[in-house]
């Protein structure tokens, strides 16, 4: 053994410790369950690598291949997971108790456009000034949102005051 074993990756040739290995060869055929060092030699014959493919197998299985194609082919799956991958962000709409009619249109279709982009929705309510003792209105407007946006979003935290704004979290269905 003149390479350090394997840190990341599968163990393969003289790394695979196990006395007896099911073998499957370059073309797909089972080999059936031969001595590790009959199976590392069947592999240098084709110029390939034994590579172990499932370890937690009794006995492993291992697949005669090359062991750095294998690693490539490993990690551009793997990196096409990561780049499928999709993070859901809380996108903030901020409003006032007593909001006008187009404005309140024009924030709803941009809740409308978050919730289909597949992220949060955190709706903020400041009060201002007196606003602040009538919180109901701000409850009211929060209720009227949650009925609107109720084809394509369900309310994930319900509306509750903190400090001087009153919050709501809506998430796609």
């Amino acid at each position: 053994m003149n390479a350090p074993a394997p840190m990341n990756g599968p163990r393969y040739d003289e790394f695979i410790t196990v006395p007896k290995v099911r073998v499957i060869d370059q073309d797909g055929e089972n080999l059936g369950v031969l001595y590790t060092k009959e199976a590392i030699a069947t592999a240098h014959e084709v110029g390939l690598n034994l590579v172990e493919v499932s370890p937690g197998a009794d006995p492993p299985v291992c697949k005669i291949l090359d062991v750095g194609k294998f690693k490539y082919e490993a990690q551009k799956k793997a990196a096409a997971a990561r780049k499928n991958q999709k993070t859901q962000e809380i996108k903030e709409i901020k409003m006032r108790p007593n909001i006008d009619d187009h404005d309140y249109e024009t924030k709803m279709k941009a809740v409308a456009r978050f919730i289909d982009e597949g992220d949060k929705v955190k709706l903020t309510l400041r009060f201002r000034g007196r606003e602040l003792s009538h919180s109901e209105m701000g409850l009211r407007l929060l209720e009227r949102v949650r009925d609107d946006a109720i084809d394509y979003a369900k309310v994930e935290q319900l509306p509750k005051m903190e400090g001087r704004q009153m919050l709501m979290v809506i998430a796609p269905r």
